[in-house]
């Protein structure tokens, strides 16, 4: 396992001058020894290429790659002992899914016994001991991934496990089994893991720390507890979430908050910088209140979603579209009601230039 520290920045094509010729913006990020870690964002956004930076496939166009701070940024994926997996299942048809687990073990000449030893409980965590002697060229897709996840993760001394999407291919109602298996598998290997993925559930189930990614550049990382509380950036609020953070437009005068025409005292302890900025707000904290309340605004109702467990409200507040989670006592609401909510808390964030103020 390693501590894998990055300092870099890359672009495909040469002498780049302006962001959008970048891949990847400059950023410095750690990887902690033996931690799970995400790379979370849309396509395009430069996770890939992140990893196979990482990983050696790639090598960057500016700055370096440590591994427990020797430099390896010109080192090829065997001289920094990595282990990837694909989106699609690499494995060998012919070979039985023994054979499959221990060829990265004896490509190394570890010895038989050892080999017999650590096939049998990676296959045990993959809930794969009773087809040990069967061809993998008649098994499922999930069953091939899972021997390809297993071929990533039999070498006991690889310093990291990469996951570029591994659960693409799989039926999505057994997603959710292969990823509480990784975890587990994580949790007894103590293995440094990073996962690419641009489904947010995979990354938040699956990382510790998930780094959220947007057109080149890192905006978050942190739980995702943090992520969804405390968005640092816009496109985590947006991203995060379903449905994401609502947004609205306001503005700061003095000890004032202008917002949807009205001015209310800014809240207590909140200092906020003069002028424009975005008030976000979850789904999940904006309340049906009473007409008129402090910190309320009125809108008008245009959708009520009844998604059993609770509803999904659509309102409108001068044209801008807002989502609240509310309980089923609210089932009476009908497009074209009038509604007031209350958008002012303690979850509130305020942003201006995209970035979190408080």
């Amino acid at each position: 396992m390693a501590r894998i520290e990055l300092d870099l920045a890359h672009a495909y094509r040469p002498n780049p001058q302006q962001d959008s010729d970048y891949a990847l913006l400059p950023l410095k990020m750690t990887f902690e020894d033996g931690g799970a870690y995400a790379l979370l964002g849309p396509s395009g956004c430069g996770k890939t290429t992140l990893l196979n930076i990482t990983s050696g496939l790639l090598q960057p166009s500016h700055g370096k790659v440590l591994f427990d701070g020797r430099d390896m940024t010109r080192q090829s994926p065997q001289e920094r002992n990595i282990a990837q997996v694909f989106q699609f299942p690499v494995i060998y048809d012919t070979m039985t899914v023994a054979e499959n687990l221990a060829f990265p073990l004896r490509n190394r000449k570890v010895p038989e016994a050892q080999i017999k030893k650590r096939v049998g409980e990676i296959a045990e965590m993959l809930d794969m001991s009773g087809q040990l002697n069967q061809r993998a060229a008649g098994l499922a897709a999930d069953a091939k991934q899972k021997i390809s996840l297993g071929r990533g993760l039999v070498r006991p001394d690889v310093a990291a496990v990469l996951f570029d999407e591994p659960l693409t291919v799989i039926d999505p109602h057994l997603k959710w089994q292969l990823r509480r298996k990784l975890k587990q598998i994580h949790h007894e290997l103590k293995l440094t893991l990073v996962y690419v993925t641009h489904d947010q559930v995979e990354a938040l189930t699956f990382a510790d720390q998930v780094v959220v990614m947007t057109r080149g550049r890192a905006v978050q990382v942190g739980p995702a507890d943090a992520l969804f509380e405390r968005p640092q950036h816009t496109f985590v609020g947006h991203f995060i979430g379903s449905p994401g953070m609502n947004f609205l437009h306001a503005e700061v005068r003095g000890a004032q908050l202008l917002l949807a025409g009205d001015e209310w005292p800014l809240p207590a302890g909140v200092r906020l910088p003069e002028g424009p900025l975005k008030l976000g707000v979850r789904p999940e904290y904006v309340e049906v209140t009473a007409p008129h309340a402090p910190g309320a605004v009125a809108a008008t109702v245009r959708q009520v979603q009844d998604v059993g467990t609770h509803l999904m409200l659509t309102a409108e507040l001068q044209g801008v579209p807002l989502k609240a989670r509310l309980g089923v006592e609210w089932l009476t609401l009908k497009a074209g009601d009038p509604v007031w909510l209350q958008l002012l808390g303690p979850h509130s964030c305020f942003y201006v230039n995209e970035e979190l103020v408080s």
